[in-house]
């Protein structure tokens, strides 16, 4: 993956420090996830470059939006990608586990973001920060959803991206908080392959869920009209 800055429409994300850089993942959720509650505050969890952050700083009007990352050299790029971009007085990185910033704040949020670690394998690398940013060991989705009970206000909504796979798993443990799935946005590669990865919105009031599917690409570096649309308004070639 490239190091060079990551220049969008509206902000630029340097990530040279980072051990994961800019991929989909992010940019999907960041633009998929509803503000239309017009949320006051936010809560990004593991924030790495600090993407998340700053589309929904973009997107919405939220007076305060906090993101938590634990990696020293990923925190002070964040904060600097923070501080260099058009919202640097809404936007606030914190150095800190999730279990420490669990333990050193009380606040609720009316929306939390989260791009977690996937990677549960005993593989590791012999990059440590990457092995961080990548393995789930450095933050469980159980520690995910604890902080969720924590944090969320009463008509929050928490979005997250997962591996296909974990869906109906990851469900089932929110429901055990009473956190219920409102919306989900299936994403396949290309209309051949597999469904990869699903985007989920939780709250506490639960309704009938509004399930869709998302097709990136019809061909290499040929880009889908549904992608092109949820994207647009970040991407520089969009």
């Amino acid at each position: 993956m490239s190091s060079l800055p990551f220049k969008f429409k509206e902000f630029t994300v340097n990530q040279e420090r980072c051990a994961m850089k800019i991929g989909t993942d992010g940019v999907l959720l960041g633009a998929w996830t509803s503000v239309e509650h017009n949320p006051y505050n936010v809560l990004d969890i593991g924030a790495g470059t600090g993407i998340l952050s700053l589309m929904i700083a973009q997107r919405c009007h939220a007076d305060q939006i906090e993101a938590i990352e634990i990696d020293d050299d990923a925190f002070e790029q964040c904060a600097e990608n923070f501080e260099n971009s058009p919202w640097a007085d809404r936007l606030f990185c914190f150095h800190a586990s999730l279990l420490e910033y669990i333990e050193a704040v009380d606040e609720k949020f009316d929306l939390i973001i989260c791009n977690p670690p996937f990677y549960t394998e005993d593989y590791k690398t012999k990059d440590s920060a990457r092995d961080i940013a990548r393995f789930s060991d450095a933050m469980p989705l159980e520690h995910i959803i604890f902080a969720v009970i924590n944090f969320l206000s009463e008509k929050g909504k928490f979005s997250i991206v997962l591996p296909f796979k974990d869906e109906e798993k990851y469900i089932e443990e929110a429901s055990l908080i009473d956190l219920f799935p409102n919306r989900i946005l299936r994403v396949r590669g290309n209309e051949k392959s597999d469904i990869k990865r699903s985007l989920i919105e939780f709250s506490y009031s639960e309704s009938p869920i509004k399930i869709s599917e998302l097709i990136i690409e019809t061909e290499r570096h040929q880009y889908t009209e549904d992608y092109i649309n949820l994207t647009k308004d970040f991407y520089l070639k969009m």
